[in-house]
């Protein structure tokens, strides 16, 4: 739960967008998919499978982590 503890401090700072890209795959999520606006990240890494969805509204921060799983439990792939 560090891990998860860590990455929901950086998002919340706001300001660790390139940090947040290399140590943890940050990402848009496809615009054809249902998840059109969110973003994710590799909690364990980039390479791993404990993914965080999450979205970021407006320019003042509002942060909604919506589902953290596998790769195949939240995104069936």
């Amino acid at each position: 739960m560090d891990e998860l503890k860590t990455a929901v401090n950086l998002l919340a700072a706001g300001t660790n967008a390139e940090l947040l890209s290399k140590k943890y795959a940050d990402h848009a999520l496809s615009s054809s998919s249902e998840w059109k606006g969110y973003r994710e990240l590799h909690v364990d890494g980039p390479r791993g499978d404990w993914l965080l969805i999450y979205k970021i509204e407006q320019q003042d921060l509002i942060l909604t982590l919506v589902r953290t799983g596998s790769h195949h439990n939240l995104l069936g792939k």
